[in-house]
C-alpha cells in the first residue's frame, strides 16, 4: 500500500507551482510588448533611440521576373552575392541566374571581400544585440567576430549597437527563409565591394 501525503504536503505543492507559474507570468510581462515595424529603413546615422523598422525593400521577389543584375566579378555557378557597398543580397543558381535579391541591414563588422563557405547554420538564438534571431547562416569571421545572415523572429531590425561588435547581417523574414532553404553548408558565399 503506498505511503500517504500529509495534507500540508499537497498544500505546499501546490503553492511552490503557483508561484512558479507567476515568475514565469511576471517575466513575460516585465519583457513588455514586441517593437512594432515602421516604414523607414534605418540609416547609417541611426540614433540610439531609433525605432526598428520593417523589412528591407526588395528588389525583387520569386515572381519569375529577372531580379537585378548580379555585380560583375561575383564568381561564377550556384552562390550568394553579398554586396558591401549596396546592402543588398542575391540568390544565384547553377546558370549564373538570379532567383532572388533583397536589401540588408549589415552589423558593425563587415567581411572582406572575398569568397567564403557556408558552415554552421543554427536555427534560433540571441543575437549579440539581444534580438531572438533565427535562421542564422555563418559563413565568415573577422576580429573574433562570427559573420552570419540571419533575421529577427519578429521581423525588425534593432537600430545600430552601440558600440558593441555585431557580425548579424540582418534580412527581412520572407528572405530569411528563402536564404535558409538556398544557403545550405557548403554554398559558396561572394562577398564584393
Amino acid at each position: 500500500m503506498p505511503a500517504r501525503l500529509p495534507s500540508w504536503a499537497w498544500v505546499t505543492g501546490l503553492t511552490t507551482g503557483a508561484i512558479a507559474a507567476v515568475a514565469v507570468l511576471a517575466v513575460q510581462a516585465d519583457q513588455g510588448p514586441k517593437p512594432t515595424a515602421s516604414t523607414s529603413r534605418p540609416s547609417a546615422s541611426a540614433t540610439t533611440d531609433a525605432k526598428p523598422s520593417a523589412e528591407p525593400k526588395e528588389k525583387e521577389k520569386e515572381t519569375g521576373a529577372e531580379s537585378e543584375a548580379v555585380p560583375a566579378g561575383s564568381g561564377t555557378g550556384r552562390r550568394i552575392v553579398y554586396s558591401l557597398d549596396d546592402k543588398q543580397v542575391w540568390l544565384v543558381d547553377a546558370s549564373d541566374a538570379p532567383r532572388r535579391s533583397f536589401e540588408v541591414w549589415p552589423g558593425t563588422v563587415t567581411p572582406d571581400p572575398g569568397t567564403y563557405t557556408i558552415g554552421i547554420r543554427t536555427e534560433a538564438t540571441t543575437g549579440s544585440d539581444g534580438v531572438e534571431v533565427e535562421h542564422i547562416i555563418y559563413f565568415a569571421a573577422k576580429s573574433g567576430v562570427s559573420i552570419a545572415f540571419s533575421h529577427a523572429v519578429d521581423g525588425s531590425s534593432p537600430p545600430p549597437a552601440d558600440g558593441r561588435p555585431t557580425g548579424g547581417i540582418r534580412v527581412g523574414k520572407a528572405d530569411g527563409e528563402a536564404l535558409w532553404t538556398f544557403g545550405t553548408p557548403g554554398t559558396t558565399v561572394r562577398v564584393v565591394e
